[in-house]
């Protein structure tokens, strides 16, 4: 068994490790678990330090665990101890999932700046706008004189009825009936209402 310091990932292995591994390489579910209770630990540890997120790494360390129960009877003692063997594909497995990422967010990246950049198109609302603002001087044309001047400063001007009044040098009576007839024929010239 090699020392902590001889080990390549710089861990030192428990004894029984490779006893262990051997019988669960066997298909001995009872030394899986035992082994997983001291390994777990270990390689959720390593796999967090790369991935720096709690759920992707223990995704990983599942999947890594469930390689070490998958490929045990593949271990091979004489490259290295059991516990660098796994922490080495504990450690193999987080990085493909960082890379894997990486290429996720690459892919985003260059889809994004592959689609045209499509800014607001004020087109058809100018386009309905003008209309619109025809059709209303068309329908304002169609008023007397006193009620045409009376709602474009009422509406436009932001006048109230009073200074409308005194603007066009008539009664407020008069002001409020010329206004009041105006609006019934802009809005049954307009369509409005119906």
């Amino acid at each position: 068994m090699r020392a902590r310091d001889q080990s390549p990932v710089g861990e030192d292995c428990p004894p029984g490790l490779e006893e262990l591994l051997q019988a669960v390489g066997k298909g001995d579910r009872g030394a899986f678990e035992r082994l997983y209770e001291v390994l777990a630990p270990r390689v959720f540890g390593l796999v967090l330090r790369v991935l720096r997120d709690r759920a992707h790494s223990e995704e990983v360390a599942q999947e890594v665990l469930v390689e070490v129960w998958r490929g045990a009877a593949r271990y091979e003692p004489g490259k290295g101890s059991v516990m660098a063997w796994v922490l080495t594909i504990a450690h193999r497995r987080a990085i493909d999932r960082v890379r894997s990422a990486q290429a996720g967010m690459d892919r985003e990246e260059r889809a994004a700046r592959l689609e045209p950049y499509r800014p607001f198109d004020e087109v058809p609302e100018l386009v309905v706008g003008r209309l619109e603002g025809e059709r209303l001087r068309r329908c304002l044309d169609g008023l007397t004189e006193l009620q045409r001047e009376s709602v474009t400063f009422a509406y436009y001007g932001g006048y109230s009825y009073r200074e409308v009044a005194e603007l066009v040098k008539a009664p407020l009576g008069t002001v409020k009936t010329r206004m009041r007839d105006g609006l019934i024929r802009l809005r049954d010239c307009l369509g409005v209402g119906r």
